[in-house]
């Protein structure tokens, strides 16, 4: 089954609640920064506080560069307020940390990035402690990001660059867009 993007804004507003009730302040701004920045798992864990923080002017940065992972290509994301907000909710909760810590640290290890397998199991957790539907896991925090972009009137070419897709009808694909218009046209016939 493939991996989906989590359609209903409510769902999403139900993992964040289910992170901050448990006072997971990490694991909420995995899930934060996974659904506003498309970022691939692979690259989001390698975040450090100095990517994100100007230390000398205790300020976050209003962008994040990076060198993905698997295309090596440099990425610039604007950090938005819902990034700062969970990451300074994180950092209220776990100061001090050191420049070079990870944000998304193993244990008590801030010098050790979570693995993905970790990752994978806070995300899949909270989708089936909260009853969500699809298949969710890491992933479907990319597709998160690129399908509430596209409900949202994104430029469909904007959103294809972001994911470094070819053509149109792979973005559509890969968003589960294709389907939901299938379904839309179906269900506005009713013949």
């Amino acid at each position: 089954m493939l991996t989906t993007p989590i359609r209903k804004k409510e769902e999403i507003e139900l993992i964040k609640n289910y992170f901050l009730g448990k006072e997971k302040y990490r694991d909420y701004s995995l899930f934060v920064l996974g659904i506003n920045t498309s970022l691939r798992i692979s690259d989001l864990l390698k975040i450090r506080w100095n990517d994100v923080y100007d230390f000398k002017h205790q300020k976050f940065r209003n962008h994040l560069v990076l060198k993905e992972q698997k295309t090596g290509k440099i990425n610039c994301i604007a950090i938005n307020d819902s990034c700062k907000n969970a990451l300074s909710l994180q950092l209220k909760h776990k100061y001090p940390v050191m420049q070079d810590d990870y944000i998304f640290y193993s244990g008590n290890n801030a010098q050790k990035h979570m693995s993905r397998n970790r990752a994978w199991h806070i995300i899949k957790e909270a989708a089936l402690d909260n009853e969500l539907d699809g298949n969710i896991s890491c992933h479907s925090m990319r597709k998160t990001f690129g399908y509430h972009a596209w409900q949202a009137g994104g430029q469909p070419a904007l959103i294809m660059n972001i994911y470094n897709h070819s053509n149109i009808e792979i973005t559509k694909r890969y968003l589960s867009i294709e389907q939901d218009e299938k379904d839309n046209l179906f269900h506005k016939l009713n013949l």
